[in-house]
């Protein structure tokens, strides 16, 4: 029997981690009920303030659900050293709150880049190269940023810290995932593998492109903890190459469709897993704005096509 549990997450109705975006009309009792309604059993926190920050009104919002909380995603400019403390101080809020309110589990705490704020990184999303890339002192206060910041949050809270690769970040293409895992240590931080973001994120001429994406997990085995399910659609992702658009257009436009809808070789996704004797969660992601798509929708569409694949 497949042990593999399935969540979803706020950026599937509208809530996603960047400034300027118009507010969600989508607020969180609502998203939560349209999550049960269409079948998952879990979630993430989203952006801070989407959900209570009061750790007895989260868990009760959560438990009265009969979900989980699988954790929360953070974002850090780790390149500036000058924004370390304040990254920690935003780190550690979350952490805090994912602790206090989930008594009896372990969710994880996500770090990431501060993805889709740098403007050469925004512009050349799914297109990157290494001309953009950190140099490798700008690496070197990057990943001493990771470690120091996942470090405290182990110190404190116990959590187990991840990283999540992105596009339109410093972590975003495979050579990028590769460097940060060589300066990190296991022992303290993994990976998420957001399906979605690496075959976008791998660029045009990547062996991934085609969403033929099991090598890679294969690659990463050691250090992947936790799954993200989000599909990418080749014709826009070509599209936005072609006539390059920036990351927030490429979203617009539904380079992140529905599952199955895309190009990612979710079965062998699934196949690997189940090799793998994987026994966590996977968590469903179809980036929109505010107030874009039908989201119930299309929670219970990617719902009703992972059963069809076995989950």
């Amino acid at each position: 029997m497949n042990q593999i549990k399935v969540g979803n997450a706020p950026c599937s109705w509208g809530t996603l981690e960047f400034e300027g975006l118009e507010s969600n009309p989508i607020g969180y009792p609502q998203m939560l009920d349209e999550l049960v309604e269409t079948g998952y059993t879990a979630t993430e926190l989203g952006d801070w303030g989407f959900m209570p920050t009061e750790p007895s009104a989260l868990r009760l919002e959560i438990e009265k659900r009969r979900l989980a909380m699988l954790g929360a995603y953070v974002q850090v400019a780790f390149k500036y050293p000058e924004a370390h403390a304040a990254g920690k101080a935003d780190v550690l809020k979350v952490a805090r709150l994912l602790r206090d309110s989930t008594p009896q589990g372990k969710p994880y705490l996500i770090l990431a880049d501060n993805n889709a704020e740098e403007p050469i990184r925004r512009q050349y999303a799914g297109r990157a190269t290494h001309d953009i890339a950190l140099t490798p002192g700008e690496l070197q206060v990057f990943t001493r940023g990771v470690r120091e910041i996942a470090t405290a949050v182990r110190d404190e809270t116990g959590l187990p810290v991840l990283f999540h690769h992105h596009c339109a970040g410093y972590v975003e293409t495979p050579t990028e995932i590769d460097h940060l895992l060589e300066k990190t240590d296991p022992a303290l931080i993994n990976l998420v593998f957001d399906t979605g973001h690496f075959v976008f994120g791998s660029g045009p001429d990547s062996p991934y492109a085609n969403g033929q994406i099991v090598p890679a997990l294969e690659h990463y085995a050691d250090r992947i903890s936790y799954i993200h399910f989000k599909d990418c659609d080749p014709a826009i992702a070509a599209r936005s190459r072609a006539e390059h658009w920036d990351y927030m257009k490429s979203l617009y436009n539904g380079v992140f469709c529905e599952l199955g809808k895309g190009c990612v070789d979710f079965p062998g996704v699934v196949d690997w897993l189940n090799k793998r004797a994987y026994t966590g969660w996977v968590l469903v992601e179809q980036d929109v704005l505010p107030g874009m798509g039908t989201p119930k929708s299309s929670a219970q569409r990617n719902r009703d096509y992972l059963k069809s694949i076995g989950l």
